[in-house]
């Protein structure tokens, strides 16, 4: 695999080496000693996967500590364009993002660290979302930043009135309005 740095530290898009020929394709999704290698020491324990159709924008979700998450994500059927926020208090890349689009055929994933927020729109007519977590699911811990929110400056490739969100992602207050639950300096990933 190949592993594209990104102007913020420790977010990284990671390319797979993909074997064709005339029957299709193979490529290696999840090596744990290359990623290991290439990108960080990291322990996924859940997996994840989702359908939507276009419009659907998911996010900008987190999970707060000791509860929170590193994904591992992809788009295993259609486009989507997946976003990372930086919301780490005293970060010099607070409240700036990476944005990449995944999709079915360039195979690309998208690693996110703990301490930043998620969230993808669905670019094509269906899409399947997948990632994998490096902590368990807590809903106690659910948290969030509006995905509308213009100060990030994201162009999301959606006319802001096909845009379809979750009732609970209307109510996620502006980053101006955040409170972060996470620093630079904190160590979020205490187990190693």
């Amino acid at each position: 695999m190949d592993v594209i740095k990104t102007e913020i530290d420790g977010v990284v898009i990671i390319e797979p080496k993909i074997f064709g020929d005339a029957r299709g394709y193979f490529f290696e999704s999840f090596s744990q000693r290359e990623f290991e290698e290439k990108v960080r020491k990291i322990n996924f324990v859940q997996d994840n996967e989702s359908m939507s159709s276009y419009g659907v924008m998911r996010g900008l979700h987190f999970q707060r500590p000791p509860f929170t998450q590193s994904k591992l994500v992809r788009c295993v059927k259609g486009t989507v364009l997946d976003v990372a926020v930086d919301i780490r208090k005293g970060s010099p890349t607070y409240g700036q993002h990476v944005a990449v689009e995944l999709t079915e055929d360039n195979h690309r994933q998208f690693f996110v660290p703990r301490g930043f927020a998620h969230g993808f729109a669905v670019l094509s007519e269906t899409a399947i979302f997948q990632y994998k977590c490096d902590n368990f699911y807590a809903p106690q811990a659910d948290g969030g930043i509006s995905i509308k929110d213009e100060s990030f400056g994201i162009d999301w490739k959606i006319p802001t009135d096909k845009a379809l969100l979750s009732e609970k992602d209307t109510l996620h207050e502006c980053l101006k309005d955040f409170d972060s639950p996470f620093s630079i300096d904190m160590n979020l990933y205490p187990e190693f």
